[in-house]
């Protein structure tokens, strides 16, 4: 069997200290012959997101073995979005991808793997490991760790979302302290990502689309026999990359992003997908820009009716033939670029022939009858925001708004004029400083937008900022604001009560002012300061803007 990187680090009679180190962990002569497979694991038990990927690594193993190959278990960082939402902690989300994608390219890179699998479950683990995949250019395969499943309370459905919108239920009155404890408990009953097409899941279908991942290995739940299966699956294709030295930068073609994009148009998926694709992008050396984003989303409607937009689950659409069912549909509309290859070695055209395209009217619709008229996200310019910003408009379904601004510095400040009832209907609220540089690390609002949604409030109110938006986000938000407050965007210099003009339609995003105004504003402003030490300084000088992909080179 081929070992075009091990044999360089373990063969020959120089390479004998070498071949000690493996020894001491069990290597076998036989062991030296064949392919060396990295299984990296981004495992963590602070959370429930990653904690079944251990356990899920072993299976991988196991495939790696039964196709000929030998794996070593390496390790990458995680941190748990949901967990951090809110917090300080959330600065370090979007820095996690970069750091994902850097310990990944270290590990890999320096021990002799001839290929390798990543794992992934939160939400940047997986553009983390796609990042990698993609800078290393060596044969690769990535798997998901699986969704949890959701929950059932009264007879209905209760994922992390309803948790995350029952606080602001309560904080305005409409349920009560033991309502809130029992959505609590019932929210998310197995280990595995958040249950709604929020960023874990959009980014795991979305790797199906790339032809990063087998097809139909994005939704069997974590905890369930398929997803062994799977995992297992996906240990065996890595060993068969390595013989037929196919490797991610023939795979991550243009034709595959748009392939992505469109799916994540069809699917009303999370925001933040715009800027990992466009970080992947960057790394397989694609020319990959807003206007892509923007030309897909003018002639693709939501054709899935998956929660925030719709009431349906990761397990849900698993049920009805998962991810493969909607990317035939794309397939069969010529929306899809047939013949992209895939981490199968088969054009994705060819392997979606054997899906039967399906439609129920419940969670999945047709073209000519789709969910939603229109694409599940919107890209927005103006004077507001030159350099682009993103809608969410597939939860909402509203594309124009127009209010006076109620100026926010911090995602805390917002928070608690929600909470006191100071934010009323009409106001387009606007959080800023909190953008890659600003924040730094660009944390998702999900405490603000399920506060806004769980006073009542979703569609009545509109939210724009530099920062992100939680995949689990609904109502009437615009995120990814370019250039951020913090290097002296327009953001910055609006003030309340000027007038702001959201057009999803247009695809336009203004303050009402003139240009001597913003002038006369320009000449007060100065830039905040950088973090004094550490991981967060260093990142606010490296990283990019969010239109950018928000990455550190």
């Amino acid at each position: 069997m081929k070992r075009p990187r091990s044999r360089l680090w373990y063969d020959g009679l120089e390479n004998t200290p070498h071949r000690v180190y493996l020894r001491a962990i069990g290597f076998t002569s036989d062991d030296f012959q064949k392919p060396l497979i990295a299984v990296v694991a981004a495992w963590s038990e602070a959370g429930p997101c990653n904690f079944n990927v251990l356990p899920g690594s072993l299976r991988v193993k196991e495939g790696v073995r039964s196709a000929g190959g030998v794996p070593l278990a390496v390790p990458t960082i995680v941190v748990n979005d949901g967990i951090n939402m809110g917090t300080p902690g959330m600065r370090y989300s979007l820095i996690s991808r970069e750091l994902i994608a850097d310990t990944i390219e270290a590990q890999v890179a320096s021990h002799g793997f001839d290929g390798w699998v990543g794992i992934g479950g939160c939400d940047k683990t997986q553009p983390g490991i796609m990042m990698a995949m993609a800078r290393l250019d060596l044969p690769s395969i990535y798997i998901y760790g699986g969704t949890a499943e959701h929950g059932v309370l009264d007879g209905e459905t209760v994922t992390v979302q309803s948790a995350f919108e029952a606080v602001g239920a309560y904080l305005k009155g409409l349920i009560d302290e033991e309502r809130l404890y029992e959505i609590e408990k019932a929210a998310m009953p197995t280990p595995g990502t958040c249950q709604g097409l929020f960023t874990a899941n959009t980014m795991a279908i979305l790797a199906e689309a790339l032809g990063l991942s087998p097809l139909g290995s994005a939704s069997p739940p974590a905890t369930s026999s398929e997803r062994a299966r799977e995992l297992a699956r996906a240990g065996a294709l890595a060993v068969g990359l390595v013989e037929t030295g196919l490797t991610p930068r023939r795979i991550l073609t243009y034709e595959a992003f748009y392939n992505a994009i469109v799916t994540l148009m069809a699917i009303s998926g999370s925001t933040n997908a715009v800027l990992h694709l466009l970080a992947i992008a960057r790394e397989a050396g694609v020319k990959l820009a807003l206007d892509d984003f923007d030309e897909a989303s003018r002639k693709v409607p939501v054709i899935a009716a998956l929660a925030p937009a719709g009431k349906y689950t990761m397990v849900d659409l698993h049920n009805v033939g998962g991810a493969p069912v909607i990317l035939r549909k794309l397939l069969d509309r010529g929306l899809l670029y047939g013949e992209a290859v895939t981490v199968e070695g088969v054009e994705i055209g060819k392997l979606l022939s054997k899906w039967e395209p399906r439609t129920d009217y419940n969670i999945l619709y047709d073209f000519d009858k789709p969910y939603k008229p229109h694409a599940g996200l919107r890209i927005l310019r103006g004077s507001l925001a030159p350099r682009g910003a993103v809608m969410k408009i597939g939860a909402s379904g509203i594309l124009k708004f127009k209010g006076a601004a109620k100026v926010f510095d911090s995602e805390e400040e917002a928070f608690k004029a929600i909470e006191r009832g100071y934010v009323e209907e009409g106001d387009v609220v606007v959080v800023r400083y909190v953008g890659p540089k600003g924040a730094p690390g660009m944390p998702e609002m999900l405490k603000i937008t399920a506060a806004i949604v769980g006073a009542g409030l979703g569609e009545k109110v509109a939210l724009i900022t530099d920062g992100r938006f939680s995949g689990a986000t609904r109502g009437v938000m615009v995120g990814h604001a370019a250039p951020e407050a913090a290097v002296g965007g327009p953001i910055a210099l609006v003030e309340n009560g000027d007038e702001i003009v959201i057009d999803g339609e247009k695809g336009t995003l203004d303050v009402l002012l003139g240009g001597d105004e913003l002038a006369r504003r320009r000449d007060k402003w100065s830039p905040p300061p950088l973090p004094k030490q550490g991981l967060l300084r260093k990142y606010a000088k490296l990283v990019t803007q969010a239109d950018e992909g928000a990455v550190t080179h």
